[in-house]
C-alpha cells in the first residue's frame, strides 16, 4: 500500500469498524496530543485503553492505564502508537509477535517508519502512519469544518453528528 495518502473509503472503513482502541504513549498530562486524542475518541463512543508503563494501575480520563499491551482485558481493534518512529518499528514487531492480531496499527502524525508498516501489513493488519483519528475523524464527519478548518468536503448544509449519520457519525449520507 501507498502510505503517502489514503482515501477517505480507507480511513472512513477503519473508524466504523473500529470499537477499542489502545493508544501507547497516552499521557495524564491534560496539554499533550495524547490527552486531548483520547478525549475526543471516548467522546466519540470508542472504548480507549491507555497504555503507559509509567502511569500503570492509574487513571488517565476514567480509564485505567495498563502498562503494556499483554496486560489489556483482550486484543484492541486498533493500536494507537503516539511514540516516535524507531519506536514504532519495535512496538509492530512486538505486537505481530503475540500472534494476537489487531485489525489496524495506527501510527501519530509525524510518527513513519515504512518497514515496520510493511511487516504489519504481510500480517494482515492494515496500517495508517502520520495521520491523527481525532483529525481523520473531525474532517470526515464535517465536524472540523465547525472551527472554519478545511474538510476537503463541500455540502451546502450544516452537518449534524447525532442526527442523519451511522456509527459515530462517519457511515451514511445525511438524511434529508
Amino acid at each position: 500500500m501507498n502510505h503517502d495518502s489514503y482515501s477517505d473509503t480507507y480511513i472512513r472503513q477503519i473508524l466504523d469498524e473500529v470499537k477499542t482502541i489502545a493508544m501507547i504513549g497516552a499521557s495524564a498530562n491534560n496539554v499533550r496530543p495524547s490527552y486531548f486524542v483520547l478525549k475526543y475518541m471516548l467522546a466519540k463512543d470508542y472504548e480507549v485503553w491507555p497504555v503507559n508503563p509509567g502511569q500503570a494501575g492509574k487513571e488517565i480520563l476514567g480509564q485505567t492505564v495498563y502498562a503494556s499491551l499483554a496486560d489489556l482485558p483482550k486484543v484492541p481493534d486498533m493500536i494507537d502508537i503516539f511514540r516516535n518512529s524507531d519506536a514504532a518499528a519495535q512496538i509492530v514487531d512486538d505486537i505481530i509477535a503475540t500472534k494476537s492480531l489487531p485489525k489496524v496499527i495506527w501510527m501519530q502524525l509525524s510518527v513513519r517508519n515504512d518497514e515496520a508498516a510493511k511487516r504489519a501489513e504481510d500480517a494482515g493488519i492494515k496500517v495508517v502512519m502520520d495521520r491523527c483519528p481525532k483529525i481523520e475523524y473531525g474532517r470526515l464527519s464535517g465536524e472540523i469544518g465547525w472551527a472554519g478548518v478545511n474538510s476537503r468536503t463541500v455540502s451546502s448544509r450544516r452537518p449534524s453528528l447525532k442526527a442523519g449519520f451511522q456509527h459515530r457519525g462517519l457511515g451514511a449520507k445525511p438524511k434529508i
